[in-house]
């Protein structure tokens, strides 16, 4: 009896395992997430997809595609550090939205887009 319920045991936690670690947690655009602190070159990487991602979704104008990031930085607001990345598009006839701020934690996970920089 000791054997079956052991066996039944092992045979539901196998079952349901994978059923844990399946859809329906996002991992952003670029398809991973990170476990670790990201560098200057992978938070530009992460925010040029990131950039694509809302074109494609209508939350950025079609002319955003061409533009290239002019930098990435770290900046303390006051919860802790997080990575900017910038993008010019000059396309743009506003010019208070000429430039998109793209924001990371130090980790690589995003945060959110604007104009503003805050």
């Amino acid at each position: 009896m000791r054997n079956i319920s052991i066996t039944l045991l092992v045979s539901t936690l196998l079952i349901a395992s994978p059923a844990m670690a399946g859809a329906g947690h996002e991992h952003g655009p670029d398809g991973g997430h990170s476990h670790g602190p990201i560098n200057n070159a992978a938070a530009i990487n992460k925010a040029e997809k990131q950039v694509k991602t809302l074109i494609e979704r209508g939350k950025l104008d079609k002319s955003w595609a061409d533009a290239k990031a002019t930098g990435a930085t770290q900046k303390d607001f006051g919860k802790g550090a997080e990575w900017i990345v910038t993008f010019k598009n000059e396309k743009t006839r506003d010019a208070g939205k000429q430039t998109l701020y793209v924001f990371y934690t130090l980790n690589g996970t995003y945060i959110a887009s604007n104009f503003t920089g805050n």
